[in-house]
Order: structure tokens, then C-alpha cells, then sequence
């Protein structure tokens, strides 16, 4: 298996030199392309973006199931000092090179066992997971018909550099990680000097009581056992002290683990700073966008994925998380379409402490690549033993 592992991480490396952000990856796409050349897979490529879709087709008939890996990198300066670290101002800093490249050790080890399947696999090389819904736009250029057919079943890992020991692999039933929401806002006011401030309009202290009203409303109208986080992570305005400025803005992130949470953020939040700038004789500019749903693991393949991880890699190699993550994933998209499940998969270094490891998306973040061989075998083994 070593043989099998050094091309992996051959592929790996050669990905992590060359990161890509968004939906436009031509290097990566290239080298998804040569690394796929010459197995038995039916191979196309996105026409509005960089993705690759293969599909292996199996030696018995049968329904198809869906594995995904995603490509794009994020706009990080790495500070690894790995000799093989990308350049300046791109990073892939959340291990999708470790996915893209897993996702190719799963075809290899798949074509091996071409006749065991019985029905199809769709490999689904995906851009822009990191913000860019990369998986809706491959969804609406038919990614879940590729084998004629909508998968049963759909299957993704994705590494943690930190909280996990390195080959630990972590899932659950029904919400697995938050919905992600962005809320945008100007406050418009009118200027004037700082010291005559009843002559003006000033849009800084109502800016500051719509980012204190909005943590409220969050522990007032929330069930506390369905949680929402709701972080301001910019706020600007004003140029000097006796400045009384004409606008200031502010975004936030949201992230919420149901429909229903979802549904009441984007109505009540809006409501809720338009009476404050109304309040205050203010005018305010207003938008909340939506951007990934809730990453919901169905219960049954969750269960299937892990009775078949602690089958293939025994007891104590698979968890059930407690509860869900509050970061993010495009892959929710899928999983809104086929039931399927979403799996986090240790890769924390051996040497490091998994509690205070760099994190994903740090520019310090690295992984370890000895888990690569176990992460294509597992989503072999679930694709299958799914279609069996």
C-alpha cells in the first residue's frame, strides 16, 4: 500500500503548490484530469465553472452513489514553511488538497473492484466550497443525473487539522454543521461636526445599539438546545474624532442548525434594525443573504457510515459527535437532494496537540498526510458496500 500512498501524497503536494480560489481552477482541473487519465471513467467538465465529474460504472447493475471531494483553495499567506507551501496570498488552507486527492485514491481503489459494483459511482471534483457554492452551480449543471440517474446515496470527508486525533473519524444523524447566512449593513445618516451633534444625524450610535439589539434577540427568541451564532466581524465609519460621519457599515455571519432558526434570523433581524434605524430618523440599507442550508446527515446513512468505518478500521476509529459543528459546507447543498453523510476525518499531526493545533483556515494550519490512504479507502468501502 505504500505505493498506493506516495501517489497520494505525490498528488497532494503538487495541489497544495499550486492553490486556486473559487470556481475558476484551471491547474487544478488539469491536474484532476491527468490524475484521472487512463482509468475506465466517463469524464466531463463544468461549463460555467472548473469542476470534474467522472463515473465509474459498474460491473453489475445497479442504483448510482455520489462521492464528493472539493478543490478550491482560500485567500490565506501560508506560514507552514512546508517546502511545497503555495505562493502568496492563496493557501489550501482547509485541506481540500487532501480531499481532491483522496477523492482520486477512491476511483483508483474502485476501478480495482469495478466488478464487485453493482451500480455506479459519481466522483464529484467540486471549486468553490469556500464560499462560492461551487456544489449548487455543479447541481445545476446536472452533476446528481451524471449516471442517468439521481445517486441514493452521497458520501464526503473533509480533514480537521485540530480537535481530532489524526485517523479519528467523526459523523452523526441529522444536523452535522451550520447553516451560514451573511447579514449586510449600512446605516445612512447625515454629517456633521462632532460637537454639534443635534444638527446632524449620526449613524454611529445606532449602528452600536443595532450590534448589541441583535445578541439580544439572539438569547431572546432562541430555543437555547437549537442554537444561533451571530458574530459582527466588521464594522467602519467615520474619519476623525469631531467628525460626525453621513454612514457606517457593519456585517455579520450568522450560522443556525435548523430551517426553522434560519427562517426566523433572516425575518427578525431585519425587522429588528429597521425599527432602530426608523427609531432614530434614520435610512438604512439592507441585506441578509442567504448562503448555505444546514448540513443535514441522514440518520440511516449515518448509521450505515458508521457500522461500515468501524467494520473496515475497528472499534474506537469511528465517533458519534455529541452535536453539530458550527462551521459550514456547501456540500449541505447535496445533502438537501440525496440522503447521504457528511464525515470529518482527523488529520491533525502526530506531533501536535490536537487541542491547540492550528485550525483550519490559519495560516499555520497543517495536516497529516498518513491518513490519506484511510480516507480514499473509507469512501471506497461506503460507496461499495452502499451498493451492495
Amino acid at each position: 500500500m505504500s505505493e498506493f500512498q506516495d501517489g497520494l501524497v505525490a498528488l497532494r503536494r503538487e495541489l497544495h503548490a499550486l492553490p486556486e480560489l473559487g470556481l475558476d481552477l484551471p491547474r487544478t482541473q488539469a491536474a484532476v484530469l491527468a490524475a484521472l487519465d487512463g482509468l475506465p471513467l466517463e469524464v466531463s467538465t463544468g461549463a460555467g465553472l472548473t469542476s470534474v465529474t467522472a463515473v465509474l460504472r459498474g460491473g453489475r447493475p445497479g442504483p448510482a452513489v455520489l462521492l464528493r471531494g472539493d478543490m478550491d483553495a482560500l485567500p490565506v499567506t501560508e506560514s507552514t514553511g512546508l517546502p511545497f507551501a503555495g505562493p502568496e496570498g492563496a493557501m489550501h488552507a482547509c485541506g481540500h488538497d487532501l480531499h481532491t486527492a483522496m477523492l482520486v485514491g477512491a476511483a483508483r481503489l474502485l476501478v480495482e473492484r469495478r466488478e464487485e459494483l453493482a451500480g455506479d459511482v459519481i466522483f464529484m471534483f467540486q471549486p468553490g466550497e469556500e464560499g462560492f457554492s461551487g456544489a449548487r452551480h455543479m447541481i445545476e449543471e446536472g452533476v446528481l443525473e451524471a449516471a442517468g440517474s439521481a445517486p441514493v446515496a452521497a458520501y464526503a470527508l473533509h480533514v480537521v487539522s485540530n480537535i481530532l486525533p489524526s485517523g479519528i473519524f467523526v459523523s452523526r444523524g441529522g444536523p452535522a454543521m451550520a447553516a451560514a447566512d451573511r447579514l449586510l449593513v449600512t446605516v445612512r445618516g447625515r454629517g456633521g461636526h462632532g460637537s454639534s451633534p443635534h444638527a446632524a444625524l449620526d449613524p454611529i450610535p445606532a449602528a452600536c445599539e443595532m450590534v448589541l439589539a441583535l445578541q439580544t434577540f439572539v438569547t431572546r427568541r432562541f430555543d437555547v438546545f437549537d442554537p444561533v451564532v451571530l458574530t459582527v466581524g466588521r464594522i467602519a465609519g467615520g474619519t476623525a474624532d469631531n467628525v460626525i460621519p453621513g454612514s457606517v457599515e457593519f456585517a455579520a455571519t450568522i450560522r443556525t442548525f435548523s430551517k426553522e432558526s434560519q427562517a426566523l434570523m433572516e425575518e427578525g433581524t431585519v425587522r429588528l434594525l429597521r425599527g432602530i434605524a426608523d427609531g432614530h430618523g434614520l435610512d438604512l440599507d439592507l441585506e441578509y443573504r442567504t448562503d448555505y442550508p444546514v448540513t443535514v446527515n441522514d440518520h440511516g446513512e449515518a448509521a450505515f457510515a458508521a457500522r461500515a468505518l468501524t467494520e473496515v478500521f475497528g472499534d474506537g476509529r469511528y465517533v458519534d459527535s455529541p452535536r453539530p459543528f458550527p462551521a459550514s459546507e456547501d456540500f449541505s447543498f447535496v445533502l438537501d437532494r440525496v440522503p447521504g453523510a457528511f464525515i470529518l476525518l482527523g488529520a491533525c499531526p502526530p506531533d501536535a496537540d490536537p487541542a491547540t493545533a492550528p485550525m483550519n483556515h490559519s495560516p499555520d494550519a497543517v495536516f497529516d498526510e498518513a491518513v490519506m490512504t484511510d480516507g480514499a479507502t473509507a469512501l471506497a468501502e461506503l460507496a461499495l458496500r452502499r451498493l451492495r
